[in-house]
């Protein structure tokens, strides 16, 4: 691969997954490597389940704010993790913490974070066993999870068809208005659930736009997206433009994914009884094969926007 002077925020968060992806390689035991919500393997050839793997970080002043409350800061740290975890439709399981604080940082804020921690574990099966401390200049909180689901069965953002429905949980925007990118509620069972029903997954993290797209890359498919149909919150619709707030805002933690039409139209109903107080909306269709683009349902191409870790500035929340 050719090297390049460059600097991180010159190439990008993508580019840079992609330079990466390039260089590594997985064994015969990695089913799904770089590219998707969770890497997935198989332990041994024979094996009736396959394993999620996901790291992720939140770090003082890009992920929350110095005055943010702690218990919401470690349910934050694990929920990123478990929405992950959801979006292959699988279990979590396990769950490693690696804390980095300062030497002057609050026992009790650690406290109350593991607390916040420790809440969210409990509420979706999995436990908290281990990780490591080190002394640092930025408080962070790095989480690495495993979860379990049958063989083969893992939703990959690489599964979406011609004919497919788009579809997503929940409500998008103003997630950082309204203070849900600290409390909101990773979307497990539905991601369990939707294992039966959707052909690909993704956990919205760096909004709707950046989510579209990377199902329309690794698919290698079409996507026409009904802006009118796209759920609100009351937040994102309080705005001057509300239809921003849900293509770019980000974080959001809820679930896109795409259902096959000979499943869409019993889909309503079902998740009705399934999940009745959480809407569900389709917002757009698969359209064709053998090229990644998104439009609109008039033709205009979506802007590749939403969060870029190494381009966007820094907003902490």
């Amino acid at each position: 691969m050719q090297a390049t002077n460059g600097t991180l925020s010159e190439l990008g968060e993508r580019p840079l997954i992609s330079r990466i992806r390039r260089q590594t390689a997985g064994g015969g035991d990695v089913v799904t490597g770089i590219g998707d919500d969770c890497a997935v393997v198989r332990l041994t050839p024979d094996a009736a389940e396959d394993l999620v793997l996901k790291s992720d970080p939140v770090i003082c002043g890009h992920h929350f704010l110095p005055d943010a409350d702690p218990r919401l800061v470690g349910r934050k740290a694990l929920g990123r993790v478990l929405s992950d975890i959801a979006s292959m439709g699988a279990a979590p399981r396990w769950i490693l913490v690696d804390l980095v604080a300062p030497g002057d940082t609050a026992v009790r804020d650690i406290d109350a974070a593991y607390a916040g921690m420790s809440a969210l574990a409990r509420e979706h099966g999995c436990a908290i066993i281990g990780g490591d401390t080190c002394r640092g200049e930025i408080l962070e909180y790095h989480v690495f999870g495993c979860g379990t689901l049958p063989r083969g069965t893992a939703r990959l953002r690489s599964g979406a068809r011609p004919g497919d429905a788009l579809r997503v949980t929940g409500r998008l925007g103003g997630s950082l208005l309204s203070g849900s990118h600290l409390s909101f509620a990773p979307r497990v069972r539905e991601g369990q659930w939707l294992r039966d029903w959707a052909n690909a997954m993704i956990d919205i993290s760096d909004g709707l736009a950046s989510e579209l797209w990377h199902l329309a890359r690794e698919s290698q498919a079409a996507l026409v997206l009904d802006p009118g149909r796209v759920p609100l919150t009351s937040s994102a619709a309080a705005t001057g433009d509300p239809l921003r707030h849900a293509l770019f805002d980000g974080e959001d933690f809820e679930l896109l994914f795409t259902v096959p039409p000979d499943r869409e139209p019993g889909f309503d109903s079902a998740w009705q009884a399934a999940f009745p107080e959480l809407p569900c909306t389709r917002i757009g269709e698969v359209v064709r094969a053998g090229e990644a683009d998104v439009r609109f349902a008039d033709g205009t191409p979506l802007a590749q926007g939403g969060f870029d870790h190494f381009v966007s500035p820094v907003e902490p929340t």
